[in-house]
């Protein structure tokens, strides 16, 4: 199941990041953007969605909100130990979805460059490469899906 999180999920939502993003500090030389981010200001802004298990533990989360007539998906990372379950791919389904309910035209995402896997993990769920750029000292790779006719 997928809910809008709330304040309480926080410390999961935090935990989650920290433990799906920690490989990547080496390659990236620093912690990438999703650890340090102000979980607590994007639950409140309603911008924060958690997959959770049937005893309502969060295992995953997606962070996305409108911007220029599209969706913008921030964020979106899987606990490690519940990998490999789909939760990811449903996370980001959830998505669209909710552009397609806001008659938003697609989705728009950005990856780190260095993080290899999801530069070819998003073509196969129909994205686009549509610009590479440094942006807060982070090489990133835009990608972009359509979803709906606005």
């Amino acid at each position: 199941m997928i809910r809008r999180a709330v304040a309480a999920d926080e410390p999961a939502v935090r935990a989650c990041a920290e433990s799906a993003y920690a490989r990547y500090v080496a390659a990236i030389g620093r912690k990438p953007a999703p650890m340090v981010a102000d979980f607590a200001a994007q639950i409140g802004a309603g911008h924060v969605h958690v997959a959770v298990d049937d005893e309502d533990r969060p295992q995953g989360f997606i962070v996305f909100f409108a911007k220029d007539g599209r969706m913008f998906l921030e964020n979106v990372a899987v606990r490690p130990e519940a990998a490999g379950q789909g939760i990811g791919g449903a996370l980001i389904r959830f998505c669209e979805d909710e552009a397609r309910r806001a008659g938003l035209a697609g989705v728009r995402l950005y990856t780190n460059a260095r993080m290899t896997e999801n530069l070819s993990l998003y073509p196969r769920l129909g994205y686009v490469e549509v610009e590479r750029r440094t942006e807060d000292g982070f090489d990133r790779v835009f990608f972009e899906k359509r979803v709906g006719e606005a």
